[in-house]
């Protein structure tokens, strides 16, 4: 998922020309207003209520809009976002274990269900002991010895290393912590593969189920379960951060995201072309949640409480459907313990979660005819391509990983028993090689 920065320097020149048409141009721009508001309701809502920050601006992105963007609480739980302190005004509103939403008026989402750690040897795990070598390679994750505006750029909050499913390297930056809720943005889809998977185990679901949502009684009827999960449905769908964009307005323009997705057509008969696609994945957690009656409180029935994860909040939208494309947050060792998870193959304190085979079918990259997301499985990336290349020639054939925006990552290494997670704000830097970087560092560390 890249950032907004596009769509937010866009809205910036819509606020100029609203100040300077008055009243009927507000009107008219509003819509596309509303998507910076959203956006700032939210980040402002997410950060102080639930990671429990007190700089949520430190999470918007350089660009003109920014000092248009006013947020704050009119009453516990509830935070807007507006221009200028007026206009367009959106609202997110914080329920205890769902996280923020963004609604006119405070959704109806049920109770959480409890998480109960006991069951994740990480979240109490001690401080691991210091090695001068992966100690070494954490530091140049984090900029040390760099100049202050490149380490900055770089933006690096968290490092977390798993070997053999010890904690064996972790660091913080300030103003974060063990106990700290970050953002995951797209690897949230990586997490819902596992609740499909947690499904399929059940008997719940099957990859090859379709006749999906009730009103697609044309070709959209033959999208499945599987073709959701690959992004291979063929509905029609454009990821650009811009203005009229179907996935500015999904996240910040629908009360019920699942339901917009549906409505959209077809542009390739599903199965045939694989398009990144945000919608596909929100959309598949509204059938989800629908099949199995869960609503919200779905991830975290199916796949948190199960693991202990008891940091994990995946936030839904007012139709209480979890926006399984985004909005999940945990501790960086939350996700380490997520990326173990699914090195185990599904194996979680003695019981298989999971089908046996299914981190090897998430990892399979089918052929279709065309794809803009090269090594893209079932939720998770790979590093060996369709046609034998490697995408990270330094690091293992094996390797995969689940990628969001702002360069967060959970990088597995089966080979090595390595998981690595790495979690930052890099609106701007090109972060990639210094977390490619980062895993060749800490295989030879700890070869």
């Amino acid at each position: 998922m890249r950032i907004l920065r596009r769509t937010l320097i866009a809205l910036a020149v819509v606020v100029a020309v609203v100040i300077a048409a008055g009243v009927a141009g507000y009107w008219w721009q509003r819509p596309m207003l509303l998507t910076g508001t959203g956006y700032a309701a939210h980040n402002a809502c997410a950060v102080t209520e639930l990671a429990g920050r007190d700089d949520p601006e430190r999470d918007l992105p350089p660009n003109p809009l920014v000092p248009y963007l006013r947020f704050g609480a009119d009453e516990p739980g509830e935070t807007t976002g507006s221009l200028l302190g007026v206009l367009a005004k959106q609202r997110a509103w914080y329920t205890e274990g769902f996280g923020c939403t963004l609604a006119g008026e405070r959704p109806e989402l049920g109770t959480a269900t409890p998480i109960d750690d006991a069951g994740n040897p990480l979240t109490g795990a001690p401080a691991p002991t210091a090695d001068p070598a992966v100690d070494a390679a954490i530091a140049a994750a984090f900029g040390d010895g760099a100049p202050p505006e490149q380490a900055a750029a770089l933006g690096t909050r968290a490092v977390v290393v798993l070997k053999d499913g010890e904690l064996v390297g972790e660091r913080y930056a300030d103003g974060f912590d063990a106990a700290t809720p970050q953002l995951g943005w797209s690897m949230s889809k990586s997490a819902t593969d596992l609740i499909t998977g947690v499904l399929v185990q059940q008997g719940v679901v099957a990859l090859d189920d379709a006749e999906l949502r009730p009103e697609w009684t044309d070709e959209r009827a033959n999208i499945t379960i599987e073709q959701l999960l690959r992004m291979t449905s063929g509905l029609e769908w454009d990821e650009t951060y811009d203005l009229g964009t179907p996935i500015t307005q999904m996240l910040y323009g629908e009360a019920d995201m699942g339901g917009y997705v549906a409505g959209l057509p077809l542009e390739h008969a599903p199965g045939t072309v694989q398009e990144y696609s945000s919608g596909s994945t929100t959309l598949l957690c509204s059938v989800l949640a629908e099949r199995t009656g869960l609503g919200a409180d779905l991830p975290r029935q199916t796949l948190l409480a199960p693991l202990g994860l008891s940091s994990a909040v995946f936030e839904p939208d007012a139709a209480g459907t979890p926006v399984c494309s985004s909005y999940l947050w945990m501790t960086p060792r939350d996700w380490a313990a997520l990326g173990q998870f699914a090195l185990q193959n599904g194996e979680w304190n003695g019981e298989q979660l999971l089908p046996a085979d299914w981190m090897a079918k998430s990892l399979e990259v089918l052929p279709v005819e065309q794809t803009d997301d090269p090594g893209y499985g079932m939720g998770w990336r790979v590093n060996t391509l369709t046609d034998g290349s490697p995408r990270w020639p330094g690091l293992p054939a094996d390797t995969y990983y689940a990628s969001g925006h702002d360069g967060q990552k959970v990088i597995v290494v089966p080979s090595e028993g390595l998981v690595v997670v790495r979690m930052g704000f890099t609106p701007e830097a090109d972060d990639e090689p210094s977390e490619v970087q980062l895993v060749e560092e800490l295989i030879a560390a700890l070869g």
